[in-house]
């Protein structure tokens, strides 16, 4: 356009070059002479003898700095700085906290074109999606910490911060999630370790150093740098508390079984397949610019990117046509340049790997479209958008991760159809839906299985509501009231410090110690009794039912005197998968019944225990060798608590989130799904149930292993679920070796989730075994709980570990349109 007239340029309307100053930026880089070391208490710390990374603009392959490749000592070095300022930190009134992180988001406003521009640079995204986009929600972000550091004391009576919290963030949304981590950690009284992405430490890196200019005193943010396997040793800090990851599905899972029974507590956001489903009641034209902004911002590299797109089959062709008018008009270029929509790939391997991939698409028959401009010849990896179609729905380009800008799409015929396309993969992050309807949005919003469902829009994120998914995408939210309790714990509780072993996890629950053998000798009638008394037979509790045992063995249960009391089945693999099975076909119908049902009947199985009481006590009083008193005692607590869960069913199902969305953002808390509880010894009725009423009072189905020293109570509990209403399936009851049983439901890929309270390898084992399939666990590591405390029996924290959140964004406009 250069030469061109205005009446010329308004006769084309082509655009013209419009670059973003980068000088700043530079000459931030020269003052550090382009060589950067880490960032650790308060200073940059450069210690002789490492490696170091080139960090390259991906747009023109030229060298922006030096950066370190750190190694353990370094790794000691941040978190003995960040634990020494823990202390402090923790200690600091709630105001001033607050204080510090207002005025870190101040500091962070007046440079944030600065890091707009360092992003783009490091990155290589628009920077236009930097300064509107990513910058202006890392400010936000702080500024509405700042605003829960203020409340905690307050919002979070009872919870206490976590400590020394790992952070190790992705190449997608560097600073974004950078601050997502960073934010919520240090309102909470944490302080924190960054380990940046190898190939976008840059912002990280100014971020520090804002930090510092904030105020921020030395060693609450710390920031190192290294690869993947210097990002596994931070991780693996003995003195790290928490571990917050994102990053790929597979290295999230390998980080679920190194920190595997070391007592850290462990969030994961990983990867993502987010579908883009459009109704024929859908405005066409904004959801054609909705997919297009979302299907290929960021070049595809966002983790909630469109990746899939799902149309009604009266408006495929329609929408399609749409689509490529429009994918033609997109332009391609350096991130620097302020009228471009797709900038290069984050690195050229990514590039051979799209290349790769859609050439087995073709293979597969795909119908290939795309738009490849004359800037994908400027060199550095650019990728053109790309529009797959013609594939099945059993392709992989519809269930596995794919970073780039490639767009899968698929025609449907009815809703449930689009549903259950929608929920076929492994992944769970979010999904748009398109549609007029608002009755229709709601209903297959709440039926994606999904942590984010946006109405009319997609890829919308905000402080004030958690951002996370379900399934292999991870488990724990960024943002929102329910993202800080990921850097809280009890304040009645202390970091599990258990004695590291070298278990065995391949022999774990492979053999019993205990046999089921007969009793023998010494077992049998009491002395005197002339007429034997009515053998009672207990069984397993499966699917409503009361049935025998697939092994055909019993195990024999004993007073506190050693005499034989009763046999109770010996549950093995076949009898969990029934009881796996039957839950997951129940839980469904439980869901739908409604609050108010699901509450009436809590209170009924409360009133049928209540009416055997005298029976419950007498037997535990029998086994566990206290008092009638002392067991009459738990009967009455588990009664009472019985009514505790069923006040709750209609009372923690979700908020309206404030967010400066133009809309609604409802959060709802639903089911986990189904879980699988191993239950404690002591209390082993009251626990039993506490675990039990946590779990199905919010929708759930449970496979409950009682306590295989005292199962009696939870076994005779099958008679009162039976007389109870409840429907058969919602509670599942499998005695016997708890080892044996901790395996099997650990290992199956339809439990969402286990609670284990036993010993401290059964713990390290259900936190190694989980990551399969990426469940969530809730263990004890052998630490004993106060089960009649209402605190440490009856808290938040049962409901927390119940429910995961998905929030729903509606959009407003239709009268008044600004």
């Amino acid at each position: 356009m250069s030469g061109a007239t205005v009446s010329e340029i308004f006769a084309s309307m082509e655009y013209g070059p419009a670059k973003e100053d980068e000088s700043v930026a530079q000459a931030w880089l020269e003052r550090h002479a382009r060589n950067f070391g880490h960032f650790i208490d308060g200073r940059w710390v450069k210690p002789e003898g490492r490696e170091s990374y080139t960090s390259e603009n991906p747009a023109t392959g030229r060298s922006l700095a030096s950066t370190l490749q750190g190694c353990s000592s370094d790794v000691s070095l941040a978190v003995k700085s960040s634990r020494e300022a823990f202390r402090s930190w923790s200690a600091l009134p709630c105001h001033t906290r607050a204080r510090h992180l207002y005025s870190l988001a101040r500091t962070v406003q007046k440079h944030q074109t600065l890091f707009s521009v360092l992003e783009s640079l490091d990155h290589g995204k628009p920077v236009q999606e930097c300064r509107n986009f990513d910058v202006p929600n890392v400010i936000r972000q702080l500024y509405h910490d700042a605003g829960w550091a203020e409340l905690r004391d307050g919002e979070m009576r009872g919870w206490q911060p976590l400590g020394v919290v790992a952070a190790i963030v992705s190449s997608s949304f560097p600073l974004m999630t950078l601050s997502c981590k960073v934010s919520p950690a240090l309102a909470m009284g944490n302080t924190v370790v960054v380990k940046p992405d190898t190939r976008t430490r840059l912002s990280a890196l100014l971020f520090a150093e804002i930090c510092a200019e904030a105020g921020l005193p030395p060693g609450v943010v710390n920031v190192v740098t290294g690869d993947e396997d210097f990002g596994a040793e931070l991780a693996q800090h003995s003195d790290v508390d928490k571990v917050d990851f994102t990053g790929s599905t597979e290295r999230g899972r390998a980080l679920c079984r190194d920190s595997a029974g070391s007592g850290k507590a462990l969030s994961l956001r990983l990867g993502a397949k987010s579908s883009c489903i459009v109704f024929d009641s859908a405005d066409l034209d904004s959801a054609t610019e909705g997919i297009v902004e979302e299907a290929w911002s960021s070049q595809g590299q966002l983790c909630s990117a469109g990746s899939v797109l799902l149309v009604q089959e009266s408006v495929w062709e329609p929408l399609l046509s749409r689509l490529r008018v429009r994918m033609s008009r997109l332009r391609c270029g350096s991130g620097l340049e302020k009228s471009v929509d797709l900038a290069p790939l984050v690195d050229e391997s990514q590039r051979s790997s799209l290349e790769a991939l859609v050439e087995e698409a073709k293979r597969e028959g795909a119908e290939v479209f795309q738009v490849c401009g004359p800037s994908l010849s400027m060199g550095g990896p650019f990728y053109p958008p790309t529009l797959l179609t013609g594939l099945a729905p059993a392709s992989r380009f519809f269930r596995e991760e794919i970073s780039g800008p490639v767009l899968a799409a698929l025609p449907f015929r009815t809703a449930k159809e689009a549903i259950a396309l929608a929920n076929n993969s492994r992944y769970g992050l979010g999904a748009s839906v398109w549609t007029e309807s608002l009755a229709l949005a709601l209903e297959v919003a709440g039926s994606l299985q999904v942590g984010s469902v946006w109405v009319n829009a997609h890829s919308l994120v905000d402080a004030a509501a958690g951002f996370g998914g379900v399934k292999e995408s991870g488990f724990d939210r960024d943002g929102g009231r329910e993202g800080l309790f990921e850097y809280l714990r009890p304040a009645w509780s202390s970091r599990p410090r258990p004695s590291t072993s070298d278990l065995d996890y391949k022999s774990f629950g492979t053999s019993c110690e205990t046999p089921p053998l007969p009793q023998g000798a010494g077992g049998g009638g009491r002395e005197g009794e002339e007429t034997p008394k009515v053998d009672r037979s207990y069984k397993l509790y499966i699917g409503g039912s009361q049935v025998r045992p697939d092994s055909g063995y019993s195990r024999p249960v004993l007073t506190a005197g050693g005499e034989l009391l009763a046999c109770v089945p010996d549950g093995n693999r076949k009898d969990i998968r029934n009881a796996v099975e039957s839950a997951n076909k129940t839980q469904p119908g439980w869901l739908k019944k409604g609050p108010h049902t699901r509450a009436q009947i809590l209170y009924f199985i409360a009133e049928n225990l209540e009416l055997r009481g005298a029976e419950f006590a007498q037997g535990l009083s029998l086994q566990s060798a206290i008092s009638l008193e002392e067991a009459q005692k738990e009967v009455g607590l588990s009664v009472a608590r019985l009514f505790h869960w069923a006040a709750l069913c209609d009372k923690y199902g979700g908020s309206v989130q404030e967010t400066p969305f133009r809309g609604s953002t409802l959060c709802f808390r639903e089911p986990i799904g189904v879980v699988g509880v191993v239950c404690p010894d002591e209390k082993p009725l009251l626990s039993f149930v506490t675990l039990m009423g946590a779990a199905i009072c919010r929708g759930n189905a449970v496979v409950m292993v009682p306590s295989p020293s005292n199962p009696l109570p939870a076994l005779a509990m099958c008679q009162v679920l039976e007389t109870s209403d409840l429907p058969g399936g919602v509670v599942n009851i499998v005695s016997g070796e708890r080892d044996q049983l901790t395996r099997h439901l650990t290992g199956h890929s339809s439990v969402q989730s286990v609670w284990y309270f036993g010993s401290e390898q059964g713990s390290q084992f259900v936190e190694w075994g989980s990551a399969d399939n990426l469940k969530r666990t809730w263990v004890n590591y052998g630490q004993p709980r106060d089960w009649s405390s209402p605190v440490e029996g009856a808290g938040e924290e049962f409901l927390l570990h119940a429910t995961q959140c998905k929030n729903v964004w509606i959009p407003a406009g239709e009268i008044y349109a600004n």
